[in-house]
């Protein structure tokens, strides 16, 4: 009896560790993941899962290939071999229009440099990603004022990035990748310009995200305290996974 009673708890530990990982709950899957440029091999057999909902920090030292992992799960760059799947789509399979379309409409982007577009008001950046998805200049404008507003930003809808703090442009960025409600946002290094009380309140932001619209964040970073926040630590070393 104590060895049933045993068997059953140890089956029932093993279900609460693997249930962020059943495949209900799985949104990113990669699968073997290889890169190379030129006679440089970037990425060595990268295998990793992500829950819908999770924070997941990837860290190592630079030439790990961390931005390049997040460059092949953001569509932005194909791998050379291996399987991408997020929200069960291969997104390995699409073709150039369809990954387009995809990455529209499935996920945001925040990168270390804003990337804002200086002759836009913070309204204007943060519309493109709809007007991009054909929204009506209507619904983007009440949809990006909605955001702003949210991210306390309401007294700077018609600010040009010069006439914003750089913690406020990032959070105007922060914005724009949320414009269509996508259900993954890819972080690259997104405090690392940033201040220490605009990054404090970044870092809160993406849990307040989380929290609030169950969207699953990958981030880049070289922030330790980020990392320490997050749902998992995941290291990269000399493009393999180390822990």
């Amino acid at each position: 009896m104590k060895y049933q009673q045993g068997c059953r708890l140890a089956a029932l530990f093993c279900f609460i560790l693997l249930w962020p990982k059943t495949k209900s709950n799985l949104m990113i899957s990669i699968s073997d993941i290889h890169k190379s440029y030129g006679e440089v091999e970037v990425l060595k057999g990268i295998s990793l899962e992500v829950a819908k909902g999770e924070i997941v920090s990837i860290v190592g030292k630079s030439g790990a290939g961390k931005t390049t992992l997040l460059q092949i799960v953001g569509t932005l760059l194909r791998p050379d071999s291996g399987k991408v799947i997020i929200g069960g789509v291969d997104v390995t399979a699409l073709s150039e229009n369809e990954l387009s379309r995809f990455r529209n409409r499935n996920l945001g982007f925040v990168f270390q440099g804003h990337q804002l577009l200086p002759e836009f008001t913070a309204v204007e950046n943060v519309m493109i990603p709809a007007l991009i998805g054909n929204a009506t200049r209507k619904q983007c404008e009440a949809k990006a004022i909605e955001l702003l507003e949210y991210l306390n930003l309401g007294h700077r809808l018609n600010h040009k990035p010069r006439e914003m703090s750089g913690g406020e442009q990032q959070r105007v960025a922060v914005a724009r990748a949320l414009i269509n409600g996508p259900e993954v946002i890819l972080a690259d290094e997104p405090s690392g310009n940033l201040d220490t009380i605009n990054k404090e309140e970044l870092h809160r932001l993406f849990f307040d995200l989380r929290d609030k619209f169950n969207q699953t964040f990958v981030i880049v970073t070289h922030d330790m305290s980020l990392a320490q926040m997050s749902d998992r630590t995941i290291t990269m070393q000399d493009g393999r996974i180390s822990c």
